[in-house]
């Protein structure tokens, strides 16, 4: 990669560049914090920014599903020690009694630092509010300012002890829509009752459609088979006029759905035009902790869903936290968990899973014209040493430049590993097959 002085010219230049779905390379014009024209290679003109010289060039990863407010809190005050998810919820609690200021914009900003050096421009953090003093969304609406000239933060307040079954769930929700969250939460399936859960379910609906807000809940993490709320869910964003406004994230409850249900369901999630987030690395060792073997893995039905029509995106959940102690935010890592819980080893299911930390993502955030490789759209883009979407996912490329509102924030220099072989010269080895090199 060659980097030269931008100010050579009132317009930006990124040469060379391979993109996704496009034959041949490609120059990217950049003008000011937005995108110019998209050229053959040769045409594009301004001062070089960047040559890419054959990397694959993306639109920037979406984090359409994490919890910044509990991120790397792993350990505190003590380890999850069965694993589960209740467990973690639980742990969640008496850590949440500490909380400051200081500490969740902290721990926070960090996490995004990381997420800024990995590519991820655009980022979806559900905020716990079931704490009377709001601690953690006061401080993550402060980051989410701060962070504001990168990444562009959606925060969305989560009931994380529930809205009917906690005491002022709905009167806290309906504060942190005031106090300017951009999505309402829910958590039905953690509700003492189904029938508390559907109440609370209509409650974040109405204070999603009377603030103007997007709906993001909970729903169904658990092994259940009866736990049914993302029929709820659908419905009532379809009959409110909500539809792709809306997001059930994790839904793990539906890989223990029967045959006939999964069909049914199908039809209802596609016709309400909802999203779903499936959270692959938290939820293959949050669920099933209470299975002998058989034991299910926690995760949604990925691929049926896709097939019917219905917007599926990868997402982290956590980041070194009470329910999942891993993690670096890096969103490759997420599609390859994900491809292999979901068995997605077709070269155009492969390329879907790279859509789910990107494009697809990018529609459950709703990013519009906000978002993609195309003239006027903000100059946001990653560069990946990769041929393709499959080989930067198979190889776990990090970008080698991230480039944001048309600076260059971050960068990550070349480590090639140097192969002694017995009998033969050292020689590097960057685990591509030969005839995939195309540079």
């Amino acid at each position: 990669m060659k980097i030269a002085d931008p100010e050579e010219s009132a317009l930006d230049l990124l040469r060379n560049a391979r993109l996704p779905g496009r034959d041949g390379l490609h120059d990217i014009e950049i003008d000011g914090a937005r995108l110019g024209r998209i050229l053959p290679a040769g045409l594009g003109a301004g001062g070089v920014l960047l040559d890419a010289a054959g990397a694959l060039v993306s639109p920037p990863f979406v984090e359409p599903h994490v919890h910044l407010d509990t991120a790397l809190t792993a350990g505190e005050p003590r380890w999850n020690a069965s694993g589960s998810l209740w467990e973690g919820i639980a742990v969640w609690s008496e850590r949440k009694r500490t909380l400051t200021r200081d500490d969740v914009i902290a721990r926070a900003t960090e996490v995004l630092r990381w997420y800024a050096a990995n590519g991820v421009l655009h980022v979806r953090s559900h905020v716990d509010v079931t704490d009377p003093g709001l601690v953690a969304l006061d401080a993550m609406l402060e980051v989410r300012e701060r962070v504001a000239d990168v990444i562009t933060l959606q925060l969305v307040a989560f009931p994380q002890e529930g809205i009917v079954s906690f005491a002022d769930g709905a009167e806290l929700l309906e504060e942190a829509a005031r106090r300017g969250v951009d999505a309402i939460g829910a958590i039905p399936h953690f509700e003492d009752t189904r029938e508390d859960g559907v109440r609370s379910l209509e409650i974040a609906f109405d204070v999603a459609q009377r603030h103007g807000l997007l709906l993001d809940a909970h729903c169904d993490e658990i092994d259940d088979e009866q736990s049914r709320f993302v029929e709820v869910l659908a419905t009532l964003a379809r009959r409110g006029g909500l539809r792709d406004r809306a997001t059930a994230s994790h839904t793990t409850a539906m890989g223990s759905y029967n045959g006939a249900y999964s069909y049914k369901l199908q039809r209802i999630l596609a016709r309400a035009g909802i999203n779903l987030v499936c959270n692959p690395m938290a939820n293959l060792c949050l669920q099933g902790r209470f299975d002998g073997y058989p034991r299910r893995r926690g995760v949604t039905q990925v691929k049926e869903m896709l097939g019917a029509g219905v917007n599926v995106a990868f997402g982290h959940d956590d980041v070194m936290d009470p329910w999942f102690p891993l993690g670096t935010a890096f969103p490759l890592q997420v599609a390859l968990t994900g491809i292999a819980a979901a068995q997605l080893t077709g070269p155009a299911e492969i390329d879907e899973a790279f859509a789910m930390v990107t494009e697809r993502a990018a529609r459950v955030l709703r990013l519009g014209d906000g978002y993609g490789l195309a003239e006027g759209r903000p100059a946001n883009l990653v560069v990946l040493p990769a041929e393709s979407p499959y080989d930067a996912v198979r190889r776990q490329t990090r970008p080698s430049h991230v480039v944001a509102r048309g600076r260059i924030v971050a960068e990550t220099p070349p480590a090639p590993t140097l192969l002694r072989w017995p009998g033969r010269d050292p020689e590097e080895v960057d685990f591509r097959r030969p005839g995939d090199r195309t540079t």
